[in-house]
């Protein structure tokens, strides 16, 4: 499966688009992780519970997405981006793009 965030890829030509796919993820974060952000953000710096946490979704996200290109018959999918929102304790990450058919082209 290949990601892109670009809307074309070079050497491949897309053959048929098969419609938007989503891959989501809501996490929400533990008590230790809020207490050590709050201590945190007293003397400043890096907030690694939370750093890590933000790449595990996105990872986990990306994985989804994927998972759904493949179901509807995908090769690939294009325009891939990331979103997100915070609510209360938690975090939604969402990465979408569309999923296409793709051949490789002779140069």
């Amino acid at each position: 499966m290949i990601l892109s965030t670009m809307n074309d890829l070079q050497g491949y030509e897309v053959t048929e688009v098969l419609g938007e796919v989503f891959g989501i993820t809501v996490r929400s974060r533990n008590v230790g992780s809020q207490l050590g952000a709050g201590f945190k953000s007293l003397v400043g710096g890096e907030l690694r519970g939370m750093t890590k946490m933000l790449s595990d979704s996105r990872t986990e996200a990306q994985d989804r997405l994927m998972q759904a290109a493949q179901e509807k018959g995908g090769d690939a999918v294009l325009a891939m981006r990331f979103d997100a929102s915070e609510f209360g304790a938690g975090q939604e990450i969402c990465a979408y793009g569309t999923a296409v058919k793709i051949r490789r082209v002779d140069m």
